[in-house]
Protein backbone atom coordinates (compact mmCIF):
# COMPACT_ATOMS: atom_id res chain seq x y z
CA UNK A 1 0.00 0.00 0.00
CA UNK A 2 2.99 2.29 0.35
CA UNK A 3 2.78 3.68 -3.22
CA UNK A 4 -0.87 4.60 -2.56
CA UNK A 5 -0.32 6.05 0.90
CA UNK A 6 -0.95 9.67 -0.16
CA UNK A 7 -4.28 8.73 -1.73
CA UNK A 8 -5.26 6.79 1.38
CA UNK A 9 -4.48 9.76 3.59
CA UNK A 10 -6.56 12.00 1.34
CA UNK A 11 -9.69 10.05 2.24
CA UNK A 12 -9.93 7.83 -0.84
CA UNK A 13 -9.65 4.51 0.97
CA UNK A 14 -12.76 2.96 -0.61
CA UNK A 15 -11.64 3.15 -4.26
CA UNK A 16 -8.05 2.25 -3.31
CA UNK A 17 -9.29 -0.84 -1.46
CA UNK A 18 -11.61 -1.78 -4.35
CA UNK A 19 -8.60 -1.79 -6.68
CA UNK A 20 -6.32 -3.65 -4.24
CA UNK A 21 -8.82 -6.21 -2.93
CA UNK A 22 -8.51 -8.84 -5.74
CA UNK A 23 -4.72 -8.89 -5.38
CA UNK A 24 -4.98 -9.09 -1.59
CA UNK A 25 -7.43 -11.99 -1.79
CA UNK A 26 -5.30 -13.94 -4.27
CA UNK A 27 -1.85 -13.24 -2.81
CA UNK A 28 -2.58 -13.06 0.92
CA UNK A 29 -5.93 -14.57 1.88
CA UNK A 30 -5.85 -17.43 -0.66
CA UNK A 31 -2.47 -18.89 0.36
CA UNK A 32 -3.32 -18.46 4.05
CA UNK A 33 -6.63 -20.29 3.56
CA UNK A 34 -4.83 -23.12 1.74
CA UNK A 35 -2.41 -23.43 4.66
CA UNK A 36 -5.33 -23.61 7.12
CA UNK A 37 -6.98 -26.33 5.02
CA UNK A 38 -3.75 -28.37 4.95
CA UNK A 39 -3.43 -28.01 8.73
CA UNK A 40 -7.01 -29.24 9.12
CA UNK A 41 -6.21 -32.25 6.95
CA UNK A 42 -3.01 -33.05 8.86
CA UNK A 43 -4.81 -32.96 12.21
CA UNK A 44 -7.95 -34.76 11.01
CA UNK A 45 -8.98 -37.88 12.94
CA UNK A 46 -8.86 -41.15 11.01
CA UNK A 47 -12.64 -41.11 10.46
CA UNK A 48 -12.37 -38.07 8.14
CA UNK A 49 -10.22 -39.71 5.44
CA UNK A 50 -10.39 -43.37 6.43
CA UNK A 51 -6.89 -43.41 7.94
CA UNK A 52 -4.52 -41.05 9.69
CA UNK A 53 -2.69 -38.83 7.22
CA UNK A 54 0.93 -39.72 6.54
CA UNK A 55 1.82 -36.63 4.52
CA UNK A 56 -0.14 -33.52 3.61
CA UNK A 57 0.86 -30.93 1.05
CA UNK A 58 -0.07 -29.45 -2.29
CA UNK A 59 1.24 -29.95 -5.78
CA UNK A 60 0.70 -30.34 -9.49
CA UNK A 61 -0.45 -33.54 -11.14
CA UNK A 62 0.77 -33.84 -14.72
CA UNK A 63 -0.51 -35.96 -17.54
CA UNK A 64 0.62 -35.29 -21.09
CA UNK A 65 0.04 -31.60 -21.72
CA UNK A 66 -2.32 -31.34 -18.77
CA UNK A 67 -1.31 -29.93 -15.39
CA UNK A 68 -3.75 -29.86 -12.50
CA UNK A 69 -2.91 -27.92 -9.37
CA UNK A 70 -4.15 -29.63 -6.22
CA UNK A 71 -4.17 -27.47 -3.10
CA UNK A 72 -4.57 -30.22 -0.48
CA UNK A 73 -3.08 -33.67 -1.06
CA UNK A 74 -3.48 -36.14 1.78
CA UNK A 75 -1.41 -39.32 1.50
CA UNK A 76 -1.74 -42.30 3.78
CA UNK A 77 1.24 -43.57 5.73
CA UNK A 78 3.87 -45.20 3.54
CA UNK A 79 3.83 -49.00 3.68
CA UNK A 80 6.82 -50.75 2.16
CA UNK A 81 5.92 -52.84 -0.89
CA UNK A 82 2.46 -51.29 -1.31
CA UNK A 83 1.31 -48.43 -3.53
CA UNK A 84 0.96 -45.12 -1.69
CA UNK A 85 -2.67 -44.42 -0.79
CA UNK A 86 -4.12 -41.06 -1.74
CA UNK A 87 -6.60 -40.42 1.05
CA UNK A 88 -7.88 -37.10 -0.27
CA UNK A 89 -7.43 -34.49 -2.97
CA UNK A 90 -8.79 -31.03 -2.30
CA UNK A 91 -9.17 -27.65 -3.88
CA UNK A 92 -9.35 -24.42 -1.89
CA UNK A 93 -10.90 -21.13 -2.81
CA UNK A 94 -11.69 -18.31 -0.46
CA UNK A 95 -13.85 -16.10 -2.66
CA UNK A 96 -15.50 -18.40 -5.21
CA UNK A 97 -18.53 -20.68 -4.90
CA UNK A 98 -17.34 -24.17 -5.78
CA UNK A 99 -19.25 -26.65 -7.89
CA UNK A 100 -19.12 -29.57 -10.27
CA UNK A 101 -16.23 -28.23 -12.36
CA UNK A 102 -14.00 -28.18 -9.25
CA UNK A 103 -14.93 -31.78 -8.44
CA UNK A 104 -14.34 -32.79 -12.07
CA UNK A 105 -10.79 -31.36 -11.91
CA UNK A 106 -10.13 -33.36 -8.75
CA UNK A 107 -11.53 -36.51 -10.38
CA UNK A 108 -9.17 -36.01 -13.31
CA UNK A 109 -6.21 -35.53 -10.95
CA UNK A 110 -7.23 -38.70 -9.08
CA UNK A 111 -7.42 -40.65 -12.35
CA UNK A 112 -3.97 -39.43 -13.41
CA UNK A 113 -2.50 -40.47 -10.05
CA UNK A 114 -4.17 -43.87 -10.34
CA UNK A 115 -2.54 -44.30 -13.73
CA UNK A 116 0.82 -43.66 -12.08
CA UNK A 117 0.38 -46.49 -9.61
CA UNK A 118 -1.05 -44.68 -6.59
CA UNK A 119 -3.88 -46.38 -4.70
CA UNK A 120 -6.88 -44.10 -5.35
CA UNK A 121 -9.68 -46.59 -4.62
CA UNK A 122 -10.99 -44.66 -1.62
CA UNK A 123 -9.75 -41.14 -2.39
CA UNK A 124 -12.06 -38.48 -0.95
CA UNK A 125 -12.47 -35.41 -3.13
CA UNK A 126 -12.78 -32.26 -1.02
CA UNK A 127 -13.86 -28.70 -1.78
CA UNK A 128 -12.72 -26.13 0.77
CA UNK A 129 -14.52 -22.84 0.19
CA UNK A 130 -14.86 -19.59 2.06
CA UNK A 131 -18.20 -18.82 0.40
CA UNK A 132 -19.89 -22.15 -0.27
CA UNK A 133 -20.37 -25.14 -2.52
CA UNK A 134 -23.23 -25.72 -4.96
Amino acid sequence: MRPRWGLLESGRAAPIWAAAKPRFLSQVVGPHFERICREFAMLAPSEVFGDLPGDVGGGVVSGGREQIEVDVVVLGPAVQGEPRRVLSLGECTWSEVMGVRHVDRLRRARDLLGGRGYDVRDTALACYSGVGVR
